[in-house]
């Protein structure tokens, strides 16, 4: 890096709150597009603070990280000794440049009562396929925290024609499917330019999980689409994680292991809610019937079969009959329920979610019913639409609702979409369980207390206009105690 370079030119980021403690996050970049994102081999020492106010003049902690090039040149400071549902600013200082101020909150504590608590949530941001208006909104909203729920950028070439975007500022890289771990780090640097964005990370913390384009379409474990040779994909797997790892703000402690990273995990938000975040790509089992949205059958229902992997249900089962809290929350990427549709003649389901996986999908709903786990809420991504449904272990024979799914929308993949697609239509006539679906761009904000849970689905009417406002298509309640979905 040239002294005078400003490197913080991808922001600042919190993450991972927990009652005592938040990791900080940025990942110095000079020339954020050109190779290396202008750096060099020199490890660059990073100053840190946090202070109670946006001025400093109550800084709390201080210290200093080494950013190097094996690592992206990305730190991960885990302050600890903090205190529970406050507020904190931070930032960072290096190479004689001082970064943006950021805010996170920490977690509420477990010790006594959390009369209430805000959350939203993200999935699926194509940068191609139109602008991140819905992080704008968000930092306004200003929740405690915001899960990503996964594809926070994807793998295939972006087209030089169409779009909204300037695709003139684009790295070469983007104008392939990226594989190597360059190729991978300058992707995300191409993201996190996006100043909406940046304002979202900036303002509030996240937490983080992966589905499947952050690697490549629906890959399942060591299998991926185009069935290269295993040894070939753990390489560009391990590629994919290093540069997940060294964007996202998350603790030094998850960093890969090779093509090995373990990001499920548990947060608790004081009495009120507890949420388990899942990986349901790394453990499971090949889709079966193609990959394709077909009918259930055999092959699906197989009991062998898994997308989490033992060890993840287990601990998933443990943490549910152990919760304390009012809401047992599954933070995870594709839908539980059989969001079915008709396809020539046929109920046709997805393969890539738990539909293709149902004897997965009953050990982990039925295993919660048995351990008597009250008020769970399935949230989730990927589907680039909005649906409120019931949550059974099956759809196609008798069995009791056990909680409630909420799927959020993509940021931007898909484009525009509209109040109600052909897709939209389909799903409604053939799956009475659902009971309010959207095809509009954007988010889902909440709030949860003792009482009940409320999830305001925000959209844009459109996003090829980087300044369009979003604005509240429905609200989900859902009341304590009972599985119930009500639609205002």
């Amino acid at each position: 890096m040239n002294h005078g370079d400003h490197p913080f030119t991808l922001g600042v980021a919190s993450g991972d709150p927990l009652p005592d403690a938040v990791v900080l996050w940025t990942r110095l970049a000079s020339a954020p597009l050109a190779p290396h994102g202008g750096m060099t081999d020199i490890p660059v020492p990073v100053e840190w603070e946090l202070a109670r106010d946006s001025t400093f003049r109550q800084i709390l902690r201080r210290g200093i990280e080494v950013a190097t090039s094996a690592d992206g040149h990305s730190i991960h400071v885990d302050v600890r000794g903090l205190e529970p549902s406050t507020d904190y600013f931070y930032r960072f200082r290096a190479a004689g440049h001082i970064s943006d101020v950021g805010r996170t909150r920490t977690a509420p504590s477990a010790l006594g009562t959390t009369a209430s608590m805000t959350f939203a949530w993200a999935s699926c941001q194509s940068w191609g396929d139109g602008f991140f208006n819905a992080y704008a909104d968000m930092a306004r909203s200003a929740p405690d925290v915001v899960f990503h729920l996964g594809d926070y950028v994807y793998e295939k070439a972006i087209p030089t024609r169409g779009g909204q975007r300037n695709t003139t500022a684009m790295p070469q890289s983007a104008l392939s499917e990226m594989t190597t771990l360059d190729d991978y780090r300058e992707r995300y640097a191409l993201y996190k330019l996006d100043p909406h964005l940046q304002q979202a990370h900036r303002m509030l913390p996240f937490i983080v999980t992966m589905d499947d384009h952050e690697v490549e379409n629906n890959w399942a474990a060591a299998i991926c689409e185009d069935q290269a040779p295993v040894p070939d994909f753990l390489y560009r797997r391990a590629a994919a994680f290093k540069a997940w790892w060294e964007n996202t703000p998350v603790r030094a402690e998850l960093r890969p292991n090779g093509a090995d990273m373990r990001i499920y995990r548990r947060f608790t938000f004081g009495d009120v809610a507890q949420f388990s975040v899942l990986d349901t790509r790394q453990y499971r089992s090949d889709q079966v019937n193609g990959d394709t949205d077909g009918p259930q059958n055999d092959l699906s229902a197989r009991a062998d079969r898994t997308i989490t992997g033992a060890a993840q249900e287990q601990w998933l089962l443990d943490g549910l009959a152990s919760s304390g809290t009012r809401w047992n929350v599954l933070a995870h990427q594709t839908t539980l329920a059989d969001l079915a549709r008709t396809k020539n003649g046929d109920r046709a389901v997805s393969m890539d979610g738990w539909s293709g996986y149902e004897a997965s999908r009953a050990r982990v709903l039925d295993g919660a019913r048995t351990r008597g786990v009250d008020n769970l809420v399935s949230i989730v991504g990927d589907i680039h639409r909005s649906v409120a449904s019931e949550l059974r272990s099956s759809y196609t024979r008798p069995a009791p609702t056990v909680g409630v799914e909420l799927a959020g929308t993509s940021i931007s993949s898909g484009g525009d979409g509209a109040d109600s697609d052909d897709s939209d239509r389909l799903l409604k006539a053939a799956s009475p369980h659902v009971k309010f679906g959207n095809a509009q761009r954007g988010y889902v904000l909440n709030r949860l207390t003792h009482q009940d849970w409320q999830a305001e689905f925000r959209v844009a009417d459109t996003i090829a206009d980087p300044q369009a406002p979003l604005h509240r298509r429905a609200t989900v309640t859902i009341p304590a105690g009972r599985p119930e979905i009500g639609i205002g």
